[in-house]
């Protein structure tokens, strides 16, 4: 294996710039002049995706950007030692002390586990203390090679080696006095965490060494289970089971979740495993005393011993169960919508095109054209694919209710009940009632007690066959029709109201709707009635085209309103943080993706809600009113070739926005001004 570092890889005490994105460039430029990547604005750009996600500074100056990259022939470290030092993000302070960690992309587990040993030795204060006493680039190597066990070992201390070893095993208790604070039923408390993070290298084992160090220190039993890209070891199923609670401190899923079922747990990045390891210590142990905290769902069994011991209320189980559901719908939606929009831009004012589509595809190609030419055929494609995308929109919304409810084995019996609702005529609403039932039977079956032999057939069979007989049982028997003719009432109403006055009523209820809870049930609620219908739209029947572009512009009224409020009417309303999310909120509010309030909305729901209402209704009214049509369920201003009249949908936003900046700069400024300076005055304290 090669060296993974050389004299020519090391900086010292130099400048390389102002920022951290100069200091990053240089050290890439670096290692391709070494030979060992092959473009340094490819490997620039793959370690700056990564800065952008976390920064990668850490406390005692030290910082190390890091990144798999398809540029990258040759596992490296490249080291610099900073004067001045660069602010990569770090709480206390500028970094000294940098490495480029440059990984190829399809990096092997040895040359991965060396770059993990080199993340542990920078928790360890003799490594970073002998870097910054080096004289040489020769000394830099020699210490680091030492540490990642490239080189003698007797030459220079190798404390992460020590740590390689143990991250896994427990902390003793008998290495610290265990004090009534860190003590479970008079005995030290026992903790098992997990560590992750996006590119598995570096935060994972850092975290790691500094929840075991923490744990040591504070006398209680520890045991961590570092998630790396180079493979994991798992902990003993005894010590799982033997834990007091759990820590997450991941910044991807956890593998294997099921493990730690039941165990209460705390969750946070995996950045404040490295920054504030006994803090999050003193959080698991005190959710291990308290029986309302939050556990760790797993199986289907699992999930329900855990869920009994939540202290969450009903109406926020069904919030959690329904956008659940919705969640996993939209990417159907999105995709299958945006699909079909392109499709029309292809046909062109020719919508009787869209009848003839199948047939289209079906019985032509790119070499025998229909005789509508390329663009009739490509956009038979675009829709045909689109509307088949479309076709599951209902089953995946129940079937991922189910899920929510009842784990995996719902999946199945859900995704049957939405069919069934669909064969019904039932609409998402019958969806929606379809993955309730076939959740909470596959979840009551899931609790059967059954002879061991039966147990491994009843997730994969008997679960989803009883379920689908009982969910889809009852829509097709009793509940189906009901729906059905609900549904058909919905839709007679909404096409007799169109042409009139009274479809500006329905924008304005649906702008409420979508501007209530900014991405919650509500504004889910609303944004599923809107793209249920959306493949029923016609030339004749533009109702639904009209319900989706009122849906979707008052869905970017409350971001857009933020980020003109904080970012150009009335800065100094609004503390440091806000004007930071402000600059987002331009973008996520042009994309339409609501949440993008949600920052504002939580530090301030009694001024930012009731403005969003009143814009979102104000915007609802206007985009009815001038008759916009979307034929794209998402994207915003992105998918402008699918709304017309496009300057209508632009006008209905401006004014909505405007109204809603507005109101909320002067409920700001007029209402309850003096909390809000008490508010302020921390962020006013700290030096620019």
């Amino acid at each position: 294996m090669s060296d993974t570092i050389t004299p020519d890889l090391v900086s010292l005490d130099v400048g390389l710039g102002a920022d951290k994105a100069s200091v990053i460039r240089s050290l890439a430029a670096r290692v391709v002049a070494q030979g060992r990547a092959t473009d340094a604005d490819a490997l620039f750009a793959d370690a700056w995706a990564r800065e952008e996600k976390d920064e990668t500074g850490l406390p005692g100056g030290i910082a190390i950007p890091h990144a798999k990259s398809a540029a990258v022939t040759v596992p490296s470290l490249a080291f610099a030692r900073l004067a001045p030092g660069v602010d990569f993000g770090a709480p206390d302070g500028p970094a000294d002390l940098v490495f480029l960690i440059a990984a190829p992309e399809g990096a092997a587990e040895a040359h991965l586990a060396v770059l993990s040993k080199l993340a542990r030795s920078l928790m360890q204060d003799d490594f970073t203390s002998g870097l910054r006493a080096a004289k040489t680039n020769d000394d830099v190597v020699a210490i680091v090679r030492a540490a990642i066990g490239e080189g003698d070992a007797s030459a220079t201390p190798a404390p992460a080696a020590a740590a390689a070893d143990s991250a896994a095993a427990p902390a003793s208790a008998a290495s610290a006095s265990v004090d009534a604070d860190h003590a479970v039923d008079g005995r030290p408390a026992r903790i098992v965490a997990v560590t992750s993070c996006a590119t598995g290298i570096a935060h994972t084992f850092m975290a790691a060494d500094a929840l075991t160090a923490a744990g040591a220190a504070s006398g209680i039993d520890l045991a961590v289970e570092p998630q790396g890209s180079s493979g994991y070891q798992a902990l003993p199923q005894g010590v799982i089971d033997g834990a007091d609670a759990v820590i997450f401190a991941t910044d991807v899923d956890v593998r294997d979740l099921h493990r730690f079922a039941g165990k209460p747990v705390v969750r946070s990045g995996v950045k404040r495993g490295i920054e504030q390891p006994k803090e999050l210590i003193a959080e698991a142990v005190a959710a291990a005393k308290n029986p309302g905290a939050t556990r760790v769902s797993g199986t289907a069994a699992e999930s329900s011993a855990a869920a009994s011991t939540e202290s969450v209320s009903w109406g926020a189980r069904i919030q959690r169960i329904l956008l659940t559901g919705v969640s996993y719908m939209i990417p159907f939606v999105a995709g299958g919508g945006l699909l079909i929009a392109l499709g029309f831009l292809f046909f062109g004012d020719d919508y009787e095109a869209t009848g003839e589509a199948t047939s289209v595809v079906v019985q032509y190609s790119l070499w025998d054209l229909p005789p509508g030419g390329l663009g009739l055929y490509l956009g038979s494609v675009f829709f045909t694919i689109g509307v088949t995308s479309m076709g599951f929109l209902v089953s995946a919304l129940a079937g991922y209710i189910a899920f929510a409810i009842a784990d995996r084995p719902g999946i199945a019996p859900g995704f049957v009940a939405g069919a069934v609702a669909v064969l019904m005529n039932a609409g998402f609403i019958g969806g929606i009632v379809g993955g309730l039932l076939a959740g909470v039977t596959a979840w009551w079956i899931s609790t059967w007690r059954v002879p061991r032999w039966l147990r491994g057939l009843m997730p994969v069979v008997i679960i989803p066959l009883l379920a689908s007989i009982v969910a889809s049982g009852l829509m097709i028997l009793f509940l189906g029709r009901p729906i059905a003719t609900l549904m058909e009432w919905l839709t007679v109403w909404l096409n007799d109201l169109a042409g009139t006055s009274g479809i500006v009523v329905v924008g304005v209820v649906l702008g409420l709707m979508m501007c209530f809870d900014l991405g919650g049930p509500v504004n889910k609620v609303a944004y599923a009635f809107a793209v249920a219908g959306l493949s029923a739209g016609s030339p004749e029947n533009p109702t639904p085209w009209l319900i989706m572009a009122a849906v979707m512009a008052a869905g970017m009224v409350p971001p857009l309103a933020m980020a003109l409020a904080s970012t150009v009417l009335a800065r100094d309303l609004f503390p440091p943080i806000e004007r930071e999310n402000g600059k987002a909120a331009w973008l996520l509010g042009a994309a339409f993706i609501s949440e993008g309030a949600i920052p504002f909305a939580a530090a301030d729901p009694l001024r930012v809600i009731p403005a969003s209402l009143v814009g979102g209704a104000v915007t609802g009214g206007l985009s009815m009113a001038l008759a916009v049509e979307s034929l794209a369920p998402h994207g915003g201003v992105f998918v402008f070739f699918a709304i017309s009249p496009f300057w209508g949908f632009l006008v209905a936003i401006a004014a909505g926005t405007v109204v809603t900046a507005l109101l909320v700069v002067a409920l700001k400024r007029w209402v309850g001004r003096k909390e809000l300076e008490q508010a302020e005055a921390p962020f006013e304290a700290v030096p620019a």
